[in-house]
Order: structure tokens, then C-alpha cells, then sequence
């Protein structure tokens, strides 16, 4: 058996230790407001909804405001095969697909709990996503003359539409939006990772921390000799539809 991508118990702790951190998880609150403006652009009713992984502070709470009378629930993605297909009309997935091994049976594990002609909504980052930290991370491993995994694979647009539709969704639609962030270090941006749990949890990840030479040559070529720069995140907000019969 292959060895998963992600380190499926370290990705649960480090997303434990974002909740208790309580920070600023401004990526995924942009993508819930996303998924709420979408929803009220829709005229169908849901009844049942479903939002896959650990859901920020009053997401619950806000899903049924705009959903009344539906009936809200939440599960990990490792315990989607414990509930019942076709539970649901309405599933909401946001930062939760990112960290899948096995991002197509996942797609089709979501498409399997949906209701004929209910909805799967959400957002992952992927696309071009964190290019100054991709460049930063190699500059910092040639300091010792060698590299290791430490940004995680993405999927793009067009791939991850093909994928809806593959899995058996219809009408899938992927938006991209692109959020641009200013830092004024590297530290920064590792923090704002960190609070929303979105740092290394790749199974072959070096288990060895930065050395002093590696992090002084990251925060020297993340800043580039500016003062501040601008570093880049992509999410990728999707829609689509379980088929009619």
C-alpha cells in the first residue's frame, strides 16, 4: 500500500491546535461568505445540511439563519462513511478537501450522501496558492544543499471541475479568487498558517526543524529586501449538483 499524501492524525492536531489558537482564519471566513451569497442566490429549500469538517465559530448558527427551519450537521471527513447516503440536500465543505489523499473518493464519498438533486458547496485553496513561500522554502533548504516536502500539492480549476464531474456531479462550477496579503516577514505568514491550520501535514515532510542557517536564508529571501511584500492565496470556490434521476 502507497503511502498517503497527508498525515491524516497530524493534519487532526494541528487543525485542533488552530481552534484553540482562536486566530484571525480569514481564508475561511471569506469562503463561508461566499457559500452564504451563493445560497441566497438559490431559490431551492434545504431541509438537511451537512458541513464537512470543524466548523468556525457561529458557522453553525449562521447556516441555519439562512437555511430555515433545516437541520444542521457537522462530521470530519473520516466520519462521513458512518452516515447515511442520501442524508442530505445541502453539503458545505470548506478547507477540508485540501488535506485528502484521496481527493476523487472523497468527492464521491460527499456526492454519496447528497439527496438527487442536492447541492455540494464549499472552497479549497489550491491553483498558484503561496508562490513567495514555495520560492522561500527551496531557498532555505539549497542553504544545507538539499530539499525536502514542504509545501503541499494543489489542484487547479479546470482539474478539480473535471473531478466533480467524474465523480458523478453535474453543473459543477469553479470560481478561483485570488486574495492577495501584505507581510512584513516570514514569521507572519507562518503564524497565519499556523492559526488556521494550514502549516505541513505531508507524510514526507522532513521531521527535522529548520536549522538557524535555513531560517535566517527564508526570512532574508521571503522579504527580498523589501520592507514588505505580497504574497498570494487562491481559493477555489466550487458548486455542483448531485444528478436528477
Amino acid at each position: 500500500m502507497s503511502t498517503p499524501i497527508f498525515d491524516e492524525t497530524l493534519c487532526r492536531l494541528r487543525r485542533s491546535r488552530a481552534d484553540r489558537l482562536g486566530g484571525d482564519k480569514f481564508l475561511h471566513a471569506r469562503a463561508f461568505e461566499d457559500c452564504l451569497d451563493r445560497l441566497a442566490d438559490i431559490r431551492t429549500g434545504f431541509s438537511a445540511a451537512l458541513i464537512v469538517g470543524t466548523a468556525c465559530e457561529g458557522w453553525v448558527t449562521a447556516l441555519a439563519g439562512v437555511l430555515p427551519g433545516a437541520m444542521v450537521t457537522t462530521a470530519s471527513e473520516a466520519e462521513l462513511t458512518q452516515l447515511t447516503a442520501g442524508s442530505f440536500d445541502l453539503c458545505l465543505s470548506i478547507g477540508e478537501l485540501e488535506t485528502s489523499s484521496d481527493l476523487t473518493t472523497a468527492a464521491f464519498a460527499l456526492r454519496h450522501l447528497l439527496v438527487p438533486g442536492g447541492l455540494l458547496l464549499g472552497a479549497i485553496v489550491g491553483g498558484d496558492s503561496l508562490p513567495r513561500l514555495r520560492f522561500t522554502m527551496l531557498t532555505a533548504d539549497r542553504a544545507l544543499g538539499g530539499a525536502a516536502p514542504r509545501v503541499h500539492p494543489s489542484i487547479d480549476g479546470p482539474s478539480l471541475s473535471a473531478l466533480l464531474g467524474a465523480v458523478g456531479f453535474v453543473e459543477p462550477v469553479v470560481d478561483v479568487d485570488r486574495i492577495d496579503v501584505s507581510y512584513a516577514s516570514f514569521d507572519r505568514l507562518v503564524a497565519d498558517l499556523r492559526t488556521m491550520g494550514c502549516t505541513n501535514v505531508l507524510s514526507e515532510r522532513s521531521r527535522r526543524p529548520l536549522t538557524r542557517q535555513q531560517l535566517d536564508a527564508a526570512r532574508s529571501a521571503f522579504l527580498g529586501g523589501e520592507e514588505r511584500v505580497i504574497e498570494r492565496f487562491e481559493l477555489l470556490n466550487f458548486l455542483a449538483w448531485a444528478p436528477q434521476p
